[in-house]
């Protein structure tokens, strides 16, 4: 399949990989500066943005579409990439560097969890009734599902409205992702559980969090950098779901220590 990816930058590679319902260009704020130092590749995950959806649509097949089509990129063969994901995007990182580890170098972890849904041992997460209804009412009312979306995104955190202003702008700007893709996607947050997982990934990772995150609450981030063997957290405070828009600049000094420090 074709997955749509921009290039932009010089420097190491850094694949971006956004959230549920979103595309790529919800990373626009943090862009010029990241390609400032990397190359960045803005990739609209199957399903969402410019790229087709894909089927079955499960983890291994999101990995399995990405990875194939970042793999062709001619400077990733130089080195192996840094992974940036956010929420959704932070499990098919989580899952390509567990299952194709010599082709990821790095990992920065944003709003992301190993587990969206709330499982009897695990209560850092959304109700499972939470999840059902943003499917259910997808088919009742498509574009107020996605507005109420990015309203819980920017919930608690500070700068709310401007940074709900700038998601609301954006998100349709690459036409209506379908809603069965979107169902499906959802069907995957709802099954995916990465905790037993975590501990085989050995690369480097900065798990940056949003203290006021609502969707992946600051505890399942601590469990995460817990878990993974080379972790690091970087929490921001006053911060929600998308601390990248929010607070760029403590989002980007955040980036910038942890890839000084490689």
């Amino acid at each position: 399949m074709s997955v749509h990816i921009e290039s932009v930058g010089r420097g190491p590679p850094l694949v971006l990989l956004h959230g549920w319902a979103m595309h790529s260009g919800l990373w626009q704020p943090v862009v010029p500066m990241l390609s400032r130092r990397f190359r960045v590749h803005n990739v609209d995950l199957p399903g969402h943005g410019l790229s087709p959806s894909v089927t079955p649509y499960t983890i291994f097949a999101l990995v399995d579409a990405v990875a194939s089509a970042v793999a062709t990129l001619p400077d990733i063969h130089d080195a192996p990439p840094t992974l940036l994901g956010w929420s959704l995007g932070g499990l098919v990182a989580l899952e390509w560097a567990r299952v194709r580890p010599r082709d990821v170098g790095a990992l920065v972890l944003t709003a992301t969890t190993p587990c969206f849904v709330q499982r009897d041992d695990w209560q850092h997460a959304m109700s499972a009734a939470t999840l059902e209804r943003f499917g259910d009412e997808l088919a009742a009312s498509y574009r107020l599902t996605l507005q109420r979306f990015l309203t819980l995104q920017m919930q608690g955190s500070e700068h709310s409205r401007a940074g709900l202003a700038r998601m609301r702008t954006t998100l349709f700007a690459r036409g209506e992702p379908a809603p069965a893709a979107l169902r499906a996607a959802l069907a995957l947050l709802a099954a995916t559980d990465l905790r037993d997982s975590v501990a085989q990934i050995a690369q480097p990772a900065l798990v940056i969090a949003g203290d006021r995150d609502t969707l992946t609450p600051p505890a399942a981030t601590r469990w995460l950098a817990d878990a993974l063997p080379g972790a690091t957290l970087a929490p921001i405070a006053g911060a929600g779901h998308a601390p990248f828009i929010s607070h760029a600049e403590e989002f980007l000094a955040a980036l910038e220590r942890f890839a000084d420090e490689r």
